[in-house]
């Protein structure tokens, strides 16, 4: 089966349509990407009911789940709804395999989220290093680098 095929059987089980990133990857709602954007398989882009921003030129490995949704209050009966948060991740951005966007984070450009980090509804300045569960933001690690 060739990759066609592939992304072909994958719209059939999943009625997700396809995409220009990697037959694997959910993009859900209408997730705004930018030019030059790389998605890895096994991705998922939840922007159902809020607003995901994607800028350009980012790098998103496989395994990743950026989603603006969290109904772990309504799960466990404190809440009613589920809660939708807007998420932006600026220019040049490198998001590790098997990382977690909450809703609400805004990431800076030529930032770096390493693997397996998970990130808060915080806003993140440019050129920082996201690492680990809880975050720790090294901020401006990356700025000499870039000048």
């Amino acid at each position: 089966m060739d990759l066609d095929e592939s992304a072909a059987a994958f719209t059939r089980l999943t009625g997700m349509q396809p995409n220009p990133y990697h037959p694997l990857v959910w993009l859900l709602g209408d997730p705004k990407i930018g030019p030059g954007v790389a998605i890895g398989g096994f991705t998922e882009i939840n922007a159902s009911g809020a607003n995901i921003s994607i800028g350009e030129g980012c790098d998103i490995a496989s395994f990743v789940s950026i989603n603006c949704s969290d109904s772990h209050k309504r799960a466990i009966g404190i809440d009613r709804d589920i809660e939708r948060r807007d998420i932006v991740i600026e220019d040049h951005v490198f998001i590790g395999s098997h990382s977690v966007i909450k809703g609400g984070a805004h990431i800076g450009h030529h930032s770096v989220v390493a693997a397996g980090s998970i990130v808060d509804g915080v806003r993140v300045p440019p050129h920082s290093l996201i690492s680990g569960n809880p975050m720790k933001i090294k901020e401006y690690y990356y700025q000499a680098a870039s000048e």
